[in-house]
């Protein structure tokens, strides 16, 4: 019986582009996925499945996963994204816990240290941009503890790899679309989850460049913080559009979408203002479908998930390093019309 190895030889690539292949793993191209998948058919290749399974679960691997933004509809759809990955890699044994502070860097840390007496052997964490959370990656990394950021990143850690979006040009092509939908005219106001979520920074800079150099006529005149709260999302643009009443395109950079959607909705004097969001949730769906969202940008939060467990499963169980430090979802535009 043929095994990953021989069929690499075979192939001409790295056992561990093989394993992707054949587990139905994301990062190898067209053409080199096809090549494995005849020269395995050619060989008849088995996997030792109960082999690794036993194995795997004599250590009792445990992984841990820590989210932020209690009740936001992303990291549902993300923690759905690793559930359902862990159904299909159950096989091997391995368990996780999986805990969800509130958006505060202290609350973050509370969390980590409880989840640090579970003896975990690896982590997914979306972080945010402190350097004690830093700090803790680090610590992790170097007692063999293997860490994931998933969402948003902190590149400057010693994790393996980070799964997501690139936000610097999700945030520039916010600005784009801005551009093209005002016409390139108008007052903007920003609502944004946190200054120390590096993915949030990192849009609003992608977006403040493209409208700083093909936008002139377009101002960015307030930037809010919200915590990716709802209530306080409603009560921030509340007090934005008071104080700058010429106010004509509103960007949520992150969370909090429900709270300021539903504070535009319920407001007596419609104004036809331009609003991009992100993710593609029923909340975002439905305000899009009632005009109070213009367009939405999604981040595949679902892959996300999914593609963080392989990664942190492949390093833990199977030795496999991944092929890139940062392996990136796509970017894609929704409106109510192509709904």
């Amino acid at each position: 019986m043929a095994t990953m190895q021989e069929i690499a030889k075979l192939a001409g690539v790295s056992r561990g582009t093989v394993d992707r292949v054949l587990n139905n793993r994301d990062g190898v191209n067209e053409e080199t996925k096809k090549k494995v998948l005849e020269i395995a058919d050619l060989v008849d290749y088995q996997p030792n499945k109960a082999g690794i399974a036993l194995a795997t679960q004599k250590k009792n691997i445990k992984i841990g996963i820590l989210l932020y933004g209690e009740g936001n509809p992303f990291f549902e759809d993300l923690k759905t994204g690793i559930s359902e990955r862990y159904n299909d890699l159950s096989f091997y044994g391995f368990t996780y816990i999986l805990k969800q502070s509130k958006s505060h860097v202290r609350d973050q840390i509370i969390a980590l240290d409880e989840m640090l007496k579970e003896d975990i052997n690896g982590l997914i964490i979306s972080p945010f941009n402190d350097p004690r959370i830093v700090e803790k990656i680090n610590e992790l990394t170097d007692k063999g503890i293997f860490v994931v950021t998933v969402n948003t990143d902190l590149p400057d850690s010693k994790r393996i790899a980070y799964v997501g979006s690139d936000d610097y040009k999700s945030g520039q092509t916010a600005g784009g679309l801005m551009g093209l939908l005002t016409k390139g005219v108008g007052e903007i106001g920003i609502i944004t989850g946190g200054h120390n979520v590096t993915g949030h920074e990192n849009r609003i800079q992608g977006f403040e460049e493209v409208i700083s150099k093909k936008y002139p006529k377009l101002q960015i005149v307030a930037i809010e913080e919200c915590q990716d709260d709802d209530y306080k999302a409603y009560g921030a643009l509340q007090r934005m559009l008071l104080e700058h009443p010429t106010i004509t395109a509103i960007f949520f950079s992150a969370g909090g979408i429900y709270g300021g959607c539903k504070f535009l909705y319920q407001m007596t004097q419609k104004q036809p203002y331009t609003v991009i969001t992100y993710d593609m949730s029923d909340v975002n769906i439905d305000f899009l479908n009632k005009d109070i969202i213009t367009a939405t940008i999604g981040q595949d939060p679902y892959r996300q998930g999914s593609i963080a467990l392989s990664v942190l499963i492949d390093k833990l169980i199977l030795g496999q390093d991944p092929e890139e430090s940062r392996i990136l979802t796509d970017i894609n535009i929704k409106i109510k019309e192509s709904l």
